[in-house]
């Protein structure tokens, strides 16, 4: 048992043999929270306490949750000394999981209380919109209108804070939604007759079975005497409810969590659940871990300058003993493009004179439609790199669609992009493109007033609803190319240029089993939660980037995107860069940009800042780009 507690700290070591009841660990970013968590439960296993079948530990992703179990069964693993009958006894019967996982392991083996037969089957996200695209044909309903993707997203929200259809109907009061009742109810009755749920109702379901039937909550109390839950500040209400309801008897809740890493509120995660602990388990405890292991104490101290700002929850300030290391580096650029070349030189320069690992360096940004100017600046340094959770911009299936339409327009006779065009635009759409086409023969035209006249003229955009999140990531994409067609006012070089950048994915994609290892990582902020880089570029630290702009007239909003910065900040070990341009061209329009007030919320003193000069602007000299 003392083997468990070595390497830790005061704080963690109280959490791990902490017997008191109902625990709250706020964990700060880098300060070894699953560590923790799954020491503990090694802990409870090995004093006695419970045995690994009493445990239930709990979590958010499939890899998070084999993490988790592999490092319990390495803690529990007998040592040689130990006689091998016992081998694995003391690990048998462990669940560690997702919570939708754990709540698919009851609903099989007790779903039929509330009806469902055990052999249901579980529809992932594309299941669910075809299923919609088919309740909307026969409804006859417009699938522009009520866009499947935006429908899903209504029915989720509605199921995560546990609203069935028939409530939904009498609690909603706009045309709008009263529409998607109607979809919501004709979804649930599709799902009944198939013996089918989609992901939110294992969640919906299973809080439903032990709200309403207290004898299965009671032998689930029973089972698990501990529950254990990583990440808490990112649970919704089920969720919530859930881990509530199976404490409930014995109160053996382990939550840890970190209200300044609380991103995902359009997902439906509350970080507020955190905090709302403390009315339903008065005697909770709390314990602090604010010993950081990751970055080093110039880079704690800037992301510490940041997330203060926040009042609406605990901030933690976080120590580490890695007192040396470089300033952190804000760095203004003349331009997007100036930005993006003295990344890539930075980059050059860390991999060539100072070794760093091309893998361990990242380059953040707050929207996909960024990542373009940074890809292009990259092949042309002959750097190589890989989108985590991301595709290349031009390979976006927006962006090959519009750039469709200015193929046809260029050529008559390329079958290939009027065949795409028919696929995905429509023959509506289709239609009064090649009306456009045909009256503008003999007009000249340059790229980017083109651009804008065939969207309009296509009904292009109407694909996309402004309101839908995924769909604002595609039309932010579709503006970013009014961007390249600035700078390429000529249509045949424009579409000469994007071949160029295409030909060059096509020649990496050819070679990535040989650079795959030597890549830099590109993603959004979003996107780096959870992972760890010794270098880290935050690009675009600009009023109307970061923070975004649909965040700055709503208070929570903006105290979220102030978190996706330090989340952004606190992923660096070693070195961290803050880049901003005075201007930019963003959606074919060039702005004059103030600085982000997250840049602005940082002591100068903390900074080491560098300015471009014009001369360090002409990163896109050579002719034939």
């Amino acid at each position: 048992m003392n083997n468990l507690l070595e390497g830790l700290n005061p704080a963690q070591k109280q959490v791990v043999v902490y017997d008191g009841g109902p625990l709250l660990v706020l964990a700060g970013a880098g300060s070894g929270k699953t560590r923790v968590l799954t020491h503990r439960a090694a802990w409870l296993v090995a004093s006695g306490k419970a045995r690994a079948d009493e445990l239930l530990l709990l979590t958010f992703t499939n890899k998070a949750a084999g993490e988790m179990k592999e490092r319990l069964l390495g803690l529990l693993k007998p040592t040689p000394e130990e006689s091998k009958p016992t081998s694995g006894v003391l690990t048998r019967g462990l669940f560690a999981g997702t919570f939708h996982s754990f709540c698919a392991y009851v609903l099989r083996r007790n779903g039929k209380a509330i009806n469902l037969l055990p052999n249901f089957v579980i529809f992932d996200e594309g299941d669910s919109r075809t299923l919609i695209k088919g309740i909307l044909k026969k409804l006859d309903l417009s699938d522009q209108r009520f866009k499947p993707a935006a429908v899903k997203a209504i029915i989720e929200q509605a199921k995560n804070d546990l609203v069935d259809a028939e409530s939904f109907s009498k609690k909603v009061y706009d045309p709008f939604r009263k529409v998607v009742a109607r979809i919501y109810l004709e979804y649930e009755r599709s799902l009944k007759a198939m013996n089918a749920l989609d992901f939110s109702d294992l969640l919906f379901g299973a809080v439903k079975l032990f709200a309403e039937k207290e004898s299965i909550l009671a032998k689930y109390q029973e089972k698990y005497k501990y529950i254990l839950v990583d990440e808490y500040q990112d649970t919704n209400h089920s969720q919530y409810l859930l881990t509530k309801l199976l404490a409930q008897k014995d109160r053996n809740l382990t939550v840890t969590g970190d209200v300044a890493q609380a991103i995902y509120s359009w997902r439906g995660a509350d970080y507020r659940n955190l905090l709302n602990l403390k009315a339903d388990f008065p005697k909770i405890k709390t314990i602090n871990l604010e010993v950081n292991y990751r970055s080093t104490q110039k880079i704690l101290d800037v992301a510490y300058e940041v997330i203060k700002k926040n009042t609406k929850h605990p901030i933690l300030k976080l120590v580490t003993e890695k007192k040396e290391g470089d300033k952190v580096v804000a760095y203004q650029a003349l331009s997007e493009g100036g930005e993006a070349g003295w990344v890539a030189d930075k980059i050059k320069t860390l991999i060539d004179f100072k070794g760093v690992d091309p893998t361990k360096i990242a380059i953040l940004y707050r929207t996909n439609a960024q990542s373009r100017v940074i890809e292009e600046v990259l092949i042309r340094r002959g750097l190589p790199y890989v989108l985590i959770g991301g595709v290349r911009f031009y390979e976006r299936a927006e962006v090959k669609d519009v750039l469709s339409l200015l193929r046809v327009f260029y050529n008559s006779k390329d079958e290939i992009s009027r065949e795409r065009l028919e696929k995905n635009m429509g023959k509506r759409r289709t239609a009064k493109a090649r009306e456009f086409i045909k009256n503008q023969e003999g007009k000249k035209w340059k790229s980017k007033p083109l651009l804008e006249a065939m969207l309009e003229a296509s009904s292009y955009l109407e694909k996309y609803d402004r309101d839908d999140e995924e769909d604002r990531k595609r039309l932010e994409n579709i503006n970013e190319l009014l961007s390249v067609a600035q700078g390429f006012p000529d249509l045949g070089e424009f579409l000469e240029n994007v071949s160029l950048v295409q030909q060059e994915y096509f020649a990496q994609e050819k070679e990535k089993k040989n650079w795959v290892n030597e890549a830099i990582r590109l993603m959004t902020l979003h996107a780096s939660k959870g992972l760890e880089f010794e270098v880290v570029f935050i690009v675009g630290l600009e009023e109307g980037l970061l923070p975004h702009t649909r965040s700055l007239e709503e208070e929570e909003r903006l105290e979220e995107e102030r978190r996706l910065c330090y989340v952004g900040m606190t992923r660096a070990k070693t070195n961290l860069f803050l880049t901003y341009a005075s201007q930019r061209l963003f959606f074919g329009k060039t702005s004059l940009n103030e600085p982000s007030r997250f840049l602005l919320d940082v002591s100068e003193k903390l900074l080491d800042f560098e300015e471009a000069d014009a001369l360090d602007e002409g990163w896109d000299l050579p002719d034939e780009w």
